[in-house]
């Protein structure tokens, strides 16, 4: 890779990194044909905070937390592009959300880890709960 990502947090992004954002959604299978843009907008909006990864000044990566900006927080929706894993795009993405979480006061941060990433996430000083299981609604999609 020829240099480092540069990590920024959005809240209202530009046309552009809107396009790169649902490409990842779409890669990873969390962007339906019907889904609008006004959607991620929500998404985005919504979230505690919501990071990309730019790399030449497009989007190769994406991380959002969930929180009650207190005490909890939750990781979401961690995707690289897949010509730009092994890059430190995603571990920079984590590493900034985990940041901005500490520095707003929250202490308490979970994942679930999919798709064989659980290594990925114990380098970055995450361990798995021995006494947890994570769940979904039977309504929902995955």
């Amino acid at each position: 890779m020829s240099s480092r990502a540069i990590i920024r947090f959005v809240k209202k992004p530009d046309p552009a990194t809107l396009k790169g954002i649902i490409t990842l959604y779409r890669a990873h299978g969390w962007w339906k044909p019907a889904d609008r843009p006004a959607l991620l907008r929500k998404i985005i909006k919504g979230s505690h905070c919501f990071a990309v990864a730019l790399r030449g000044g497009r989007v190769i990566g994406i991380g959002r937390a969930i929180s009650d900006g207190a005490s909890d927080a939750y990781i979401q929706d961690m995707a690289v592009l897949e010509s730009e894993r092994g890059s430190g795009a995603g571990s920079a993405i984590l590493k900034a959300l985990v940041k901005r979480l500490r520095k707003d006061g929250v202490n308490w941060v979970a994942l679930i880890a999919q798709d064989n990433s659980e290594y990925f996430y114990r380098k970055s000083g995450f361990r798995t709960l021995k006494s947890a299981h994570p769940m979904i609604s039977k309504e929902s999609y995955v």
